[in-house]
C-alpha cells in the first residue's frame, strides 16, 4: 500500500469501529478491528519450517505409481514453489536434486531423503489416491494424502503429522471432458491439492476453497 492510502485505509477502519462500537460491545468491537487490521488469514498448522532449508518429498502408493506416472513429483514441485514464495526466511531444496537423489539411491525413510540433500527439515507427502475422472466423459480430480514433518537435526524426529482433508475439484461436480484438456485438468488439480498441502505451514484464507466450483469454469 502507498502512505497515502494506507491512511485513508486506516481512517476508515477507525470511523467504522467508532460507529459500531457503542452497538455491538466492546468484545464484538475488538474482533472487528482485529479483523479489520488483520483480515480473514489464519495461522498456519505448523510454522517451524520459517529459517530452515526444507526439503520436499512426495511419494505415491504403488499402484499410483504406475497409473498415474509423474504426479507426484509434480505435486512436490508446487507444494516446493508455494513454501518458497510464502514461509518467511525458508530455503527449499532445488526439486530437480531432490528427485536426483531420490531416483540414485535407495530409502525407506523421508529423513533419508532429507539428510542426503542435506536439508534441516523434510516435509514427506504420502499420496494415497489421486484420480482426476468421474466416468468416462466428467473430469472431478479427487485426492488423500497424509502430510509428515522431520526435523533432520534433531535424530530423523517426527514434528508434525497430519491427514490431510479429502480433495475433490471442482467441489460440487464435473467438468466435461470435451471442455478440456486432460494435460490441463490434471495440473489445475496438482496446483489446487498443493495449495490445500502447503497452507498447513502459511497464513492463508480459510474460505479460499469455496470458490474452486467457479474457478472450474473458466
Amino acid at each position: 500500500m502507498t502512505r497515502p492510502f494506507l491512511r485513508h485505509w486506516l481512517a476508515l477502519s477507525t470511523l467504522v469501529v467508532a460507529v459500531l462500537l457503542p452497538s455491538l460491545g466492546c468484545r464484538t468491537g475488538l474482533m472487528t478491528v482485529m479483523y479489520l487490521w488483520k483480515g480473514t488469514d489464519v495461522d498456519p498448522d505448523f510454522a517451524g519450517l520459517k529459517g530452515k532449508k526444507v526439503a520436499v518429498v512426495c511419494r505415491p502408493l504403488v499402484s499410483l505409481q504406475y497409473r498415474d506416472i509423474g504426479v507426484s513429483n509434480d505435486l512436490a514441485e508446487e507444494i516446493a514453489k508455494l513454501l518458497k514464495e510464502k514461509v518467511p526466511k525458508i530455503e527449499v531444496v532445488e526439486q530437480r536434486k531432490v528427485a536426483k537423489w531420490v531416483d540414485e539411491n535407495s530409502w525407506e525413510e523421508y529423513v533419508e531423503v532429507g539428510r542426503g540433500v542435506k536439508a534441516d527439515m523434510v516435509v514427506g507427502v504420502d499420496l494415497e489416491q489421486f484420480s482426476i475422472y468421474q466416468g468416462q466423459t466428467l473430469y472431478q480430480g479427487k485426492a488423500n494424502a497424509t502430510l509428515r514433518v522431520y526435523d533432520c537435526q534433531q535424530n530423523g524426529k517426527l514434528v508434525f503429522e497430519k491427514i490431510v482433508p479429502p480433495s475433490v475439484y471442482p467441489p460440487s461436480g464435473g467438468v466435461s471432458t470435451s471442455d478440456r484438456d486432460e494435460r490441463l485438468f490434471r495440473r489445475e488439480f496438482i496446483t489446487i491439492l498443493a495449495d490445500q498441502i502447503a497452507r498447513h505451514f502459511y497464513a492463508h484464507d480459510p474460505h479460499a476453497d469455496l470458490a474452486l466450483d467457479a474457478a472450474a469454469l473458466k
